[in-house]
């Protein structure tokens, strides 16, 4: 069920404690994908995964703007400090459980995004308010041509070969994402253009230390990869194993004991471990 949609007498009917929030980003994509592209993405892998998912889910509408400060020199680009991040995503979380749904994933399609959902996810799962997980849709598919799903069973193989395909930045792999499920947004006559501009890899490394923090220090038009080489059905392949990745995971979520294990210096397990002597 989609909130947005719903109305309040809708969202009470429901019989499930299980939602998904999507969160992503609105920033620079290079110039031919859209600065929506991050929300996009994690919009339509939430809806995707909650599809294929065998059972009731309720998705909340989608954070549009994240961690993103690295791509601030490029116009459109909007970004919130990691700690409104955390407040502004934790609370959302602890409305979906003041309601009942309080086995949360956060559908993230930002890579600046990870460190803070992996904190606030961890403290509000600590502190009792829900059990909430993240889930980053690129990590969760693997561009290893020797791990990708081979197409054995119900499960295709990738419609394009996979070696040298890495995730980058508005590279082959977001821009076959955004071909895929809104191609009206991506500017396909300025590939040329931005595969020029673009670096080959995200950061300026050395002793195994990145120098720089923005993404303007080593990409001319904030691009990493060839976008060229993007492939509509690339990106619906990576979609539907995304998606498949998800519902598994809102399995795995719904069905887990969440009780949270007492802590060994507690009376409680003293007297029981001191009972069983």
């Amino acid at each position: 069920m989609q909130l947005s949609a719903a109305t309040w007498t809708d969202a009470a009917a429901v019989e499930t404690d299980l939602a998904v929030l999507p969160v992503g980003s609105t920033e620079q994509h290079g110039p031919h994908a859209p600065l929506g592209t991050d929300a996009l993405a994690a919009e339509t892998v939430a809806e995707a995964g909650v599809e294929a998912y065998d059972g009731e889910v309720v998705v909340a509408p989608t954070v549009p703007v994240g961690v993103a400060e690295e791509h601030r020199h490029f116009a459109g680009t909007l970004w919130v400090s990691p700690d409104t991040f955390r407040d502004y995503v934790g609370e959302t979380v602890a409305a979906l459980a003041s309601h009942g749904w309080d086995r949360v994933v956060v559908v993230n399609g930002h890579g600046g995004n990870i460190d803070a959902l992996r904190e606030l996810c961890a403290r509000r799962t600590r502190d009792g308010d829900a059990y909430v997980v993240p889930f980053t849709w690129f990590d969760a598919v693997s561009l290893d041509p020797d791990r990708a799903d081979s197409g054995d069973g119900d499960v295709p193989p990738p419609p394009v070969d996979l070696a040298g395909v890495a995730m980058g930045h508005a590279g082959p792999v977001e821009t076959s994402l955004v071909r895929a499920v809104a191609p009206d947004l991506v500017r396909e006559d300025r590939f040329e253009a931005a595969a020029a501009g673009a670096a080959d890899g995200w950061g300026e490394w050395a002793a195994g230390v990145n120098l720089a923090y923005d993404s303007a220090e080593f990409s001319e038009n904030g691009a990493v990869g060839d976008a060229t080489e993007s492939d509509p059905a690339l990106g619906e392949w990576l979609r539907d194993r995304a998606a498949e990745r998800l519902a598994d995971l809102l399995d795995r979520v719904a069905t887990r004991d969440v009780t949270p294990p007492e802590r060994s210096g507690s009376r409680d397990a003293r007297e029981r471990h001191s009972g069983d002597e």
